[in-house]
C-alpha cells in the first residue's frame, strides 16, 4: 500500500472520530443541523437575489445556461432520432 493511499486512510479515520465526537452531543448535533439549514437557506436567498439582479443587467444567469443546455441537449436527442428514421443514422 503506498503512502499516499495510507494518509488518506488515516485522515478518513480521523475525520470519521471527530464527527463522531461532535455529533455524539444531541444538542451539539442539533445546533449544527440548525446552523446548516440557516446556511443553506441564506445561500439560496442570495441566489435568486443574484438572478433577479442579473436579469435586470440583462445578463445571463446560471440557471440560463442550465437551462439552455438542457434545451440543446433534447434537440440533440430529437435530431438522432429524426436522423434515424430517415435513415441518415
Amino acid at each position: 500500500m503506498g503512502l499516499r493511499k495510507q494518509l488518506k486512510e488515516k485522515a478518513l479515520g480521523l475525520s470519521a472520530k471527530a464527527m463522531e465526537r461532535l455529533f455524539a452531543d444531541e444538542k451539539r448535533a442539533q445546533k449544527i443541523a440548525e446552523t446548516i439549514g440557516s446556511v443553506q437557506r441564506t445561500k439560496a436567498t442570495l441566489d435568486k437575489t443574484q438572478d433577479v439582479v442579473m436579469h435586470q443587467l440583462n445578463f445571463a444567469t446560471r440557471s440560463d445556461f442550465r437551462d439552455l443546455g438542457r434545451s440543446i441537449s433534447s434537440l440533440k436527442k430529437r435530431l438522432r432520432a429524426l436522423d434515424e428514421k430517415l435513415g441518415r443514422g
